[in-house]
């Protein structure tokens, strides 16, 4: 798998593990806990090492648990890329410090790699900002971003971030290409900000596809995977899908050494 380097030195996998909905919505539920554990520590057995999850995600036990999986591995921390968010009301200067302390203390860990503002506040990004600045310097957070931001936002976002912003997660899929018309892709490329890819795969949509099953059964993989490998052979993109069974976290996995010929590539452009 190829990996982006990041300005420190170090590198991001451009495949990791989402955990939206383990451990809840947007309220915490315990009941599936065995189920989304044994997920993440099949992910870590198998070779993820970037994780994104978010305060709201189940109220903070979607963090809970990574924390715990994490922990219970024993791979080395700085092998690991996290990445949480902030809820955008809680985006004050000292509510910002208390959101991420407690994403901290969740997780078990002294830092996160990258901390995204989840989407665009009603609050002033001045205050989220001076806060989270503070964060960086502080070594508490290591890199920041945006989430679900246009390309106005975007700039503001750039403008008040002391370091350059890693990236923006958006909803982007080889069916929803939304961020990609309203320039949002072309923004980040063109200014060296990741894309990062919510929601890849649009199930019903990749089944229901003759050019992708083609492409699939040709390659023998699955839409799935090739859905997922368009993604990674666009620059500065990366992904997040989220998975639970054993086989899913291994396909998608795999999806990220797949390499699409320009042909394939401009097939599945056409799919627009």
């Amino acid at each position: 798998m190829k990996t982006y380097p990041l300005p420190d030195g170090t590198s991001l996998p451009p495949l990791g593990l989402g955990t939206w909905r383990m451990g809840g919505g947007m309220n915490a539920d315990t009941s599936r806990d065995a189920e989304v554990l044994e997920a993440l520590r099949y992910a870590l057995q198998i070779g993820y090492r970037h994780f994104d999850t978010a305060e709201i995600y189940g109220n903070g036990h979607a963090e809970e648990l990574l924390g715990r999986a994490l922990r219970e591995s024993g791979i080395p921390r700085e092998e690991i890329f996290i990445t949480s968010k902030i809820w955008p009301n809680h985006l004050t200067y000292d509510g910002t410090r208390r959101a991420c302390e407690g994403s901290l203390r969740r997780l078990g860990t002294d830092y996160l790699d990258l901390y995204l503002i989840h989407w665009p506040p009603s609050l002033p990004l001045e205050d989220g900002f001076r806060a989270l600045n503070a964060l960086v310097r502080e070594e508490r957070v290591r890199y920041l971003g945006v989430s679900n931001f246009d390309v106005p936002l975007m700039r503001r976002a750039e403008a008040l971030s002391e370091t350059p912003l890693l990236t923006n997660q958006v909803p982007y899929s080889l069916f929803n290409r939304d961020y990609a018309r309203n320039g949002v892709l072309k923004h980040c490329q063109e200014h060296g900000i990741l894309l990062t890819a919510y929601t890849p795969l649009e199930k019903g949509r990749l089944a229901n596809s003759p050019v992708l099953a083609s492409i699939a059964a040709a390659r023998g993989a699955t839409p799935a995977q090739i859905a997922l490998a368009w993604l990674l052979a666009q620059p500065g993109v990366i992904t997040i899908p989220k998975a639970v069974q054993r086989r899913h976290l291994e396909e998608n996995l795999a999806a990220a050494d797949i390499q699409l010929t320009p042909e394939e590539m401009r097939a599945l452009d056409a799919l627009a």
